[in-house]
């Protein structure tokens, strides 16, 4: 007998511990009322076989038009320049010029020669050397980003942090700072939330996760991914929102923060009209790629 009253209050203890660890911001939050009035073009309505691939602005400019919201992603160059730009390593998207073949280019999966490196490798002047895909885009600077939309839709600005370096977030807010229209930003480290917190508490601010172990097994092993799966940091760094792959909308963390804490829900990346309409019985926000919406930009 007890043992079983000792097992019981270890379980509740841990139970209460658990709450409180996934608990986003509950005081003063930010209103998630302009960041759910339209769908988000992930990357910018791209198409990577066209002339306005992901994460360019021909690509931001489609978006604008059609009246969608953007998901984009931000890092630094080499001279903490910000560019957006999604992977860290630039071969997947990135090509060549003609003049600036490197003998040790990196041939992807698809035959295709990439560019060697990382973003944070380079210079922006050096990145103006190379190409997004088959097209003549080249990687845009985040400020050019910025005034191109100039406040005309709202915006999820990722932020790309590899492990503990948070230099993105000073130079990313002074920008945003100046900017007149509705943004937000997210990350899928919680140390870039932290630093928001801390330092500009007033963004909405959202923790992207996954379920790591279900995603890429081989890849995402450990404890780290399971803290950062079940978002046992939001102690911590308080989020406004939690983007979580649609495909796992039953993760129990996102649901008590969505369904217990009335935290706003967003889904990526939705891929159909099918699974945009099972994510909106699930989540308040939707980012899309791969296809164009049928009821058009308003959710």
């Amino acid at each position: 007998m007890l043992l079983l009253r000792v097992l019981l209050i270890i379980f509740i203890v841990l139970a209460f511990l658990y709450f409180l660890m996934i608990m986003p911001r509950m005081i003063k939050r930010p209103s998630r009322e302009p960041f759910t009035k339209v769908l988000y073009a992930h990357r910018g309505l791209h198409d990577n076989l066209s002339m306005a691939p992901e994460n360019s602005m021909a690509a931001f400019q489609k978006a604008v038009e059609g009246g969608y919201g953007i998901e984009c992603d931000v890092q630094l160059t080499k001279d903490n320049v910000p560019v957006v730009f999604h992977d860290f390593t630039l071969a997947r998207v990135a090509r060549y010029d003609k003049g600036h073949e490197a003998e040790d280019a990196v041939r992807n999966p698809d035959g295709s020669l990439g560019v060697k490196g990382k973003v944070i490798d380079y210079t922006y002047e050096e990145l103006m050397n190379f190409h997004l895909l088959d097209s003549e885009e080249k990687i845009p600077k985040f400020e050019d980003f910025l005034k191109m939309v100039g406040g005309r839709v709202p915006l999820i600005i990722e932020l790309k942090i590899e492990l503990t370096d948070l230099s993105v977030c000073p130079i990313v807010d002074s920008l945003l700072r100046d900017y007149n229209g509705i943004y937000c930003i997210e990350s899928f480290n919680p140390l870039g939330l932290f630093w928001f917190r801390r330092k500009h508490p007033d963004v909405f601010r959202g923790q992207l996760s996954d379920d790591f172990h279900r995603d890429k097994p081989e890849e995402f092993k450990g404890v780290l991914y399971f803290i950062l799966t079940n978002l046992l940091l939001n102690f911590l760094t308080k989020p406004d929102f939690i983007a979580f792959n649609h495909k796992y909308h039953a993760n129990c963390s996102r649901r008590l923060c969505k369904n217990l804490y009335k935290s706003t829900a967003a889904a990526w990346t939705i891929k159909s009209e099918s699974e945009l309409a099972e994510a909106k019985k699930h989540f308040d926000v939707f980012i899309f790629d791969s296809f164009v919406p049928q009821n058009g930009p308003k959710v």
